[in-house]
This record gives structure tokens, C-alpha cells and sequence, in this order.
């Protein structure tokens, strides 16, 4: 019975791992869809980025309560899962807390564990109440209506559970301990279920060993599904938070990219000998298009951007074009070039390796060029991110597109341009008129 125990472990484990690996494989492909662009200069800057952001959550602080509640659950969910280790270790051996011949050290680390677990137990339900009860300003958005909403909830409910069961399963483990029954020798420190343990009193040897199975298979299998189920939400960030930290943006955030493409255009109109006519000396060099349309028309660094999102809005609350009532939201603007990305990727899952046209685009199907011309380019969303995402380079990006491409800026920007065109200036006054005011 055992040795099919440890075959079915393996199975599961198996499962789980290969279609968590099927999905990034995806994943990777998807974000690959994106230009290239160089990003592995100054690496020393991007490695200390990525440990004060992600892994010191240096921005999540800046808002205190949010912050510290966070912590407590990253931290949490960082350590609590070292014991699966010996989760797998046991499931695929057939022993029972193996790692046990630790002696005190053991005692700590699941002592330390039961802590962290209460802790994360309480704090996920500190983080329900202020989404659906308190109904925090940005978790009342419209942005998160459906499928986000739920999904936030869902991994709280997954996180409820999994620390549930972890407890579950050590109070009857604590309690067969006690017993003295089988494998269940003394091992371990279990500084919370000892005061679930009494529960269990009264209750058959057989049946305490039966809650103590059922949790922890209940508990090894729930990891691997919220494993799985990380592709399809916004938790993704767990594992992505380190590359878009990483990979960031090191230039000052009002510093504009040049488009190449355009640089070159001026080059040649500027050289007096080029032939304006004479066929581009490499036609690959020739951009399809002038900013961006569509997913594939941005970088790869802007795709990872947008799967790494969390949605916690913190950049659509300090964004003032949001607070004025614009249509505007970067959160939003996150959301739908994933989803988008999300749409591309299974037409080319269904067409065999080729995107096959399917009428639809990021601009006007998923983000209005109302919602970009209300961004005022103040960088706040780019500054409040607690993972160093970047709103503002794709909106600019399809502004480009809409102006270079579509000839479709709004008339207050077309007049200025003509100004500056004509004028040398954005103001409507002849350059000869423009000391007049002196005279006055």
C-alpha cells in the first residue's frame, strides 16, 4: 500500500510540475512576441534594483499598513514553503518527517512555520475585509470588475485554506506524537496547533491518523494546483517581480526614448547627397509601423511589464488624469495589454505556431485613444509601482502610433505641431512678431 502511495505521489507531483512547466513555456514564448531591446547594461544597478524592490519590497512600504501586511505574507509564503521539501521527500519515500534528525533546528523552523502560518492566516483575512468589506477606493474600481475581482479573492480563499490545512495536519500529527503512535515519533515544535490538538480528543486512533493523511495530501496537492493556477492570475508576480525589477528602466523617468526608426528618417532627409528615392539599403531596417498598435509592436521588457502586473492599483489612485475623472487608468492599461498578449498567444496555440490575423488590436478593441490622450506623462503611476512596471511607456508608445501612423492627435496637438512646423514655436505668433511684447 505504501509503495502505491509513493507512485501516486509521483504522479501527482509530476502533473503538477510538468503543466506548471508547460505554462511557462508559454509564458516565455508570449513575451518573446515583443521587440527586443537591450537591456543588460549596468548590472550592478539592475541587481541591487531587484533586492531593495522585490525581494526587500523597498516600495511596498511606502504605504505603511498595505506594506507591513504584505510582508507578512511574502515572507510567509517564502519560508512556509521550505517544509515542502519535506513534503516531497516524504511522499516520494514513503518516510515521515525526515528531515526530523535536525533535532532542536528542526524544532525551530516548524515552530517558525506555525508562526508565520497563523500570521499569514490573519493578515489574508485583514487583506478580505479591506476588498470586500471596507471596499478600499482602488479594489472598488470598475477596472477590476469580473474575473480580477474573483481572482483576487480566489487566492485569498487558496491561501485560507492551504494555512488551514497546514495547521490541521500538525495539530493531528502533535497529537499522534503524544500518542506514541507508529512512525509519529517525537519531532518538531508546534507552537499553534497544540492548541488545535485538543480537538481531537476523545477521537479513535484511526480516524486522528485519517484527518492527519487527508491534510496532508489535501495541503501537498493544494500547493500544486495555486502552483498552476499562478499563469492565469495576477500572482504571476510572485515569480516575475524579480526579471521586471531587474530588467527595469535605469534612465531618469522623464527621459523619453528616441524611435530609431524616426532618428533615422531625420538623418536622411538631412544629408544632402542621400536620394530620397533610392530603395533603403536594408529593407529590414525599415520599421513595419511608428509606435505601436498591437502587442507584437512592443517591447519584450513591456510584455513582461504587463504580465508582472498586480493590480493593486497603486498607480491608477496617484494617477491625477484618474482622479479628475478621466477615462484613464493604468491598471487598466496593465490588464488589457495582458489580456490582449493572453488572446494572442491561444490564436497562436490554435493555428500551430502562427499568429493568423483575427481583426482585432490593442488600440481601439482593448485601450480607447481617449484613455492615452488623458495621460498627462507625469510619471506617478511609474513611480508608485512596487514593481518598477511602466504604464506610461506603452501608452506613449500607441501615441506614437496614432500620431506618426493615423495622423489622429487631437486638434489642440496637431495645432501646436503646425505651430512649431511654421512658427519655430507652439504659440500661433510670426517669429517677427515675437519681440513685440518688448515694445509694450
Amino acid at each position: 500500500m505504501q509503495f502505491l502511495d509513493n507512485i501516486f505521489f509521483a504522479l501527482l507531483l509530476a502533473i503538477g510540475v510538468g503543466y506548471f512547466a508547460i505554462n511557462v513555456k508559454k509564458l516565455i514564448r508570449n513575451i518573446k512576441l515583443g521587440h527586443d531591446v537591450d537591456r543588460s547594461d549596468n548590472s550592478s544597478e539592475r541587481w541591487k534594483n531587484m533586492t531593495m524592490v522585490a525581494l526587500g519590497q523597498s516600495k511596498m512600504v511606502k504605504r505603511p499598513v498595505a506594506g507591513f501586511l504584505h510582508i507578512i505574507v511574502y515572507v510567509g509564503f517564502v519560508i512556509i514553503n521550505i517544509e515542502v521539501i519535506e513534503i516531497i521527500i516524504d511522499g516520494l519515500f514513503g518516510t515521515h518527517r525526515v528531515l526530523s534528525f535536525m533535532g532542536g533546528f528542526y524544532d525551530v523552523l516548524i515552530g517558525s512555520f506555525e508562526i508565520l502560518a497563523f500570521l499569514v492566516l490573519i493578515t489574508v483575512i485583514i487583506f478580505w475585509i479591506r476588498r470586500n468589506v471596507t471596499k478600499l477606493g482602488r479594489f472598488a474600481s470598475s477596472d477590476l470588475d469580473g474575473k480580477p475581482r474573483n481572482d483576487a479573492n480566489y487566492i485569498l480563499y487558496f491561501e485560507v485554506v492551504l494555512m488551514t490545512l497546514f495547521l490541521l495536519m500538525n495539530a493531528a500529527d502533535f497529537h499522534l506524537q503524544n500518542l506514541g503512535i507508529g512512525h509519529y515519533n517525537q519531532a518538531g515544535s508546534f507552537p499553534i496547533s497544540q492548541f488545535i490538538a485538543p480537538m481531537f480528543n476523545g477521537m479513535s486512533e484511526g480516524l486522528v491518523v485519517i484527518i492527519e493523511r487527508a491534510a496532508w495530501w489535501l495541503h501537498i496537492a493544494g500547493i500544486l494546483v495555486f502552483l498552476n493556477y499562478l499563469y492565469f492570475s495576477k500572482h504571476l508576480h510572485i515569480l516575475l517581480a524579480f526579471p521586471n525589477t531587474y530588467f527595469a528602466d535605469l534612465n531618469a523617468k522623464g527621459k523619453l526614448n528616441n524611435l530609431e526608426s524616426v532618428t533615422n528618417e531625420v538623418k536622411l532627409m538631412m544629408d544632402p547627397s542621400a536620394d530620397p528615392f533610392a530603395a533603403p539599403a536594408n529593407p529590414d531596417a525599415v520599421p513595419a509601423k511608428f509606435g505601436a498598435s498591437d502587442v507584437q509592436d512592443l517591447n519584450w521588457v513591456q510584455l513582461l511589464n504587463a504580465y508582472s502586473c498586480t493590480e493593486c492599483g497603486r498607480c491608477t489612485s496617484s494617477c491625477p488624469a484618474n482622479q479628475t475623472g478621466k477615462k484613464l487608468s493604468p491598471r487598466k492599461i496593465m490588464m488589457d495589454t495582458r489580456d490582449r498578449l493572453e488572446e494572442v498567444g491561444r490564436n497562436i496555440d490554435l493555428n500551430k505556431g502562427v499568429f493568423v490575423d483575427d481583426g482585432k488590436s490593442l488600440l481601439n478593441d482593448y485601450i480607447t485613444p481617449e484613455e492615452l490622450w488623458a495621460c498627462t506623462t507625469c510619471n506617478a503611476c511609474v513611480e508608485e509601482c512596487p514593481i518598477n512596471i511602466s504604464p506610461l511607456s506603452i501608452i506613449i508608445d500607441m501615441r506614437r502610433y496614432l500620431v506618426m501612423e493615423q495622423s489622429a492627435a487631437p486638434m489642440e496637438l496637431n495645432n501646436m505641431m503646425s505651430n512649431i512646423e511654421n512658427n519655430g514655436a507652439p504659440w500661433p505668433y510670426n517669429q517677427m512678431d515675437r519681440l513685440n511684447w518688448v515694445n509694450e
